[in-house]
């Protein structure tokens, strides 16, 4: 992703244990998804910029190997793809993210990345006007730019032509 533009900022959440697994299961903070991802996240980013705010993204590709590790953490559903099935994050085709202003401080989205109760959800409507607003922006700006929302989850966005996209299984060198 890096070597298509330098405007995103990145906290890859699963490259650390500071997530709901409570335990690291990237080697390193990369981020990578297919090209039609790329181009879509861009212009995405574009238009944030215009507003004075940019994308930080959480999570990108995920290998299968990686999904296969997350489901032996949490065999769930609700909470982790069945590795069986995979997932958009597996067609390098999904996106974790929120938005940050021009002195990268996130905005206020109400729940922190990988809070996975009902106040996490878009259809969820008793927070704050500027959280419901912030919400609106990256949902708004995203699905614009060819990305669909998971409902129970506010940050995560999957390209929607990604679904046909095959499971992907491959590594990258921390280099």
């Amino acid at each position: 992703m890096k070597e298509y533009s330098s405007d995103f900022v990145y906290d890859i959440k699963y490259a650390t244990d500071a997530t709901f697994l409570n335990a690291k299961v990237y080697d390193c903070p990369a981020c990578y998804m297919r090209l039609k991802t790329v181009k879509a996240l861009i212009k995405a980013n574009k238009d944030f910029e215009k507003r004075g705010f940019k994308i930080k993204i959480w999570d990108c590709y995920r290998p299968l190997d990686v999904q296969i590790k997350m489901w032996k953490i949490v065999p769930d559903p609700r909470y982790v793809a069945d590795p069986n099935k995979g997932s958009i994050h597996n067609r390098g085709g999904a996106v974790d993210v929120t938005l940050v202003d021009k002195y990268g401080k996130e905005l206020d989205m109400g729940t922190v990345f990988d809070f996975f109760g009902k106040e996490a959800s878009h259809k969820y409507l008793n927070l704050p006007k500027n959280i419901l607003l912030n919400r609106r922006l990256l949902k708004r700006i995203m699905v614009a730019n060819g990305f669909k929302s998971l409902n129970s989850e506010w940050w995560h966005y999957d390209l929607k032509t990604a679904i046909a996209d095959p499971i992907s299984n491959a590594k990258w060198s921390c280099d």
